[in-house]
């Protein structure tokens, strides 16, 4: 049986988000494991129910999945959403002065100097109020993410009193004391634990936590952990790997395929979709399109799933990237485009350990790259794509043309057409590839275009690429075909042409203008 026949456990795929936490966080991956070890070891010493510990587990992993939920207004408040999340953690260890000075700051940071004066003035009669509103927003999101994707109600009621405070005075409910339930109060004292310990040492985390007890935190729960600090942080990254952190996930395990897990999956799109307003409904669209686009040419069931689950997943990683970049209007930076191509490989590390999900995340990760090898993370070229990379690469352009950008509003069709084709023209994208998905958009099939010498598509691809002087391993390479199969679709071509040589096969092929419709790099 093959893993995808398994199915996936849920551990697995939330373990995944807790990586989309930590990118959009601003922290390293696996903050959100290792906070979910402290918390553990937190609940086993404060005698927690087998359920408390169960929702602690979920909760550590899920708590900050929805942080990227209103990133466009972080952005437009305090430029880089991630990085005044990253440094905005460290509020916990300063005082009133340092606290405002932090804000100042950062609003302070971009923009014209009439706009910053304009925060700087409004800030402090919403500031409290706009910020409590972001936590409400990411608990109220995260419960019902949660919900969605089957977890138990104790689970959604912890994820949705996370943004609470011990004194009262947190988010959504203003809980107090141990109406906050207790998961809740474990994990929101161990995500900075994490922090501080990682950034600053086990008694800058002491402090930090005696610094907020009973106000943020639960005065009992921070005496417990002054008290068994080290064993709470020993061998803290050996605990937080991927494999040690699954091992304890609370039994019984779920699993989900089939139509379960492309519900989940569908889950996940629309949540790394709400990074920027211009990607509403981006990975779904590129999703259905692809899926289309596979019906029609032909492809097995099997294999319009894979396409299907690699176009819900293939933008995962735009969260590791400032929403003040996506959704900046003028050109990108040369260090703010290092950023943006840096996200497909992104989503590939994100997924990396769930097996059964391997062919559809290999996909996603190359949906940036183009035949010609101008593409990215990893400029591949032609030979190392396969007819999967190459339909889901082009219905996203496609797709990608149809909505609004930063910098321009959607084209309309007949232009995301001419588009798409001229990038096909220029090499870059599969002319079958685009074909299907212009065809699965609703556009009228091109008329088929009647070859000289009752030759195929495919035998003038190879023509061409024979006329530029490659050879048959070469051809093989470029087109995923095998040397038999090219050496094959030469010698019908040749015996079509009435020629035998490369040259004359150039020669007619110059006369008939069969070239420069295909020029790999």
């Amino acid at each position: 049986m093959s893993p995808v026949d398994e199915g996936v456990r849920i551990a697995e795929l939330v373990g995944t988000l807790s990586y989309a936490a930590d990118l959009g966080l601003g922290q390293p991956m696996e903050h959100c494991l290792r906070q979910t070890v402290i918390a553990g070891r937190l609940a086993e010493l404060a005698g927690a129910s087998g359920r408390d510990r169960a929702s602690t587990f979920y909760l550590g992993l899920l708590m900050n999945t929805h942080c990227h939920a209103d990133a466009a207004e972080q952005a437009s408040w305090f430029a880089d959403d991630i990085g005044f999340k990253a440094e905005g953690v460290e509020t916990l260890g300063m005082n009133t002065a340092q606290t405002i000075a932090f804000f100042v700051r950062r609003m302070a940071s971009h923009g014209s100097a009439g706009q910053r004066a304009k925060r700087l003035v409004t800030f402090p009669l919403t500031g409290q109020q706009l910020v409590l509103g972001f936590m409400t927003t990411h608990s109220e999101l995260g419960a019902r993410f949660a919900e969605r994707i089957g977890l138990d109600a104790a689970v959604c009621s912890a994820i949705g009193q996370a943004y609470e405070q011990w004194d009262g005075k947190g988010v959504p409910a203003h809980l107090r004391g141990e109406g906050i339930g207790l998961p809740a109060r474990l994990v929101q004292l161990a995500s900075p634990v994490e922090v501080f310990s990682r950034r600053h040492g086990l008694p800058a985390a002491q402090a930090m936590a005696r610094r907020h007890a009973g106000t943020q935190f639960d005065p009992a729960l921070v005496d417990l952990f002054c008290e068994h600090a080290g064993d709470v942080l020993d061998s803290l990254n050996e605990a937080a790997g991927w494999d040690a952190v699954l091992d304890v996930e609370p039994q019984p395990s779920r699993r989900v395929s089939g139509g379960d897990l492309d519900v989940v999956l569908e889950a996940m799109a629309d949540l790394a979709d709400l990074k920027s307003p211009y990607l509403a409904g981006h990975s779904r669209g590129v999703a259905n399109l692809v899926d289309e686009a596979a019906r029609m040419s032909g492809r097995s069931a099997a294999e319009r799933g894979t396409l299907r689950r690699a176009g819900l997943i293939h933008d995962l990683g735009r969260l590791g990237v400032s929403t003040g970049i996506w959704d900046k209007p003028s050109p990108f930076t040369d260090l703010e485009l290092e950023r943006v191509h840096l996200h497909p490989h992104l989503t590939d590390r994100m997924l990396a350990r769930v097996t059964a999900l391997s062919a559809a995340r290999t996909i996603a990760a190359r949906h940036h790259e183009r035949l010609d090898g101008s593409g990215y993370p990893r400029g591949l070229t032609a030979g190392a794509l396969t007819p999967s990379d190459r339909l889901l690469a082009a219905a996203d352009v496609y797709h990608a043309m149809t909505e609004p950008r930063p910098h321009r509003p959607p084209l309309d069709r007949a232009a995301a057409a001419r588009q798409l084709r001229a990038a096909v023209g220029a090499g870059r994208l599969d002319g079958m590839a685009a074909d299907a998905v212009l065809q699965a958009a609703g556009h009228r099939a091109p008329a088929r275009r009647s070859w000289p010498a009752g030759l195929t598509a495919r035998e003038v691809e190879v023509l061409g690429l024979v006329a530029r002087g490659y050879s048959t391993k070469q051809i093989g390479q470029l087109l995923v075909l095998s040397p038999k199969t090219v050496s094959n679709h030469v010698e019908h071509v040749y015996a079509k042409i009435s020629v035998s040589s490369r040259a004359a096969a150039t020669l007619y092929a110059t006369q008939q203008g069969l070239l420069g419709a295909f020029e790999p790099a």
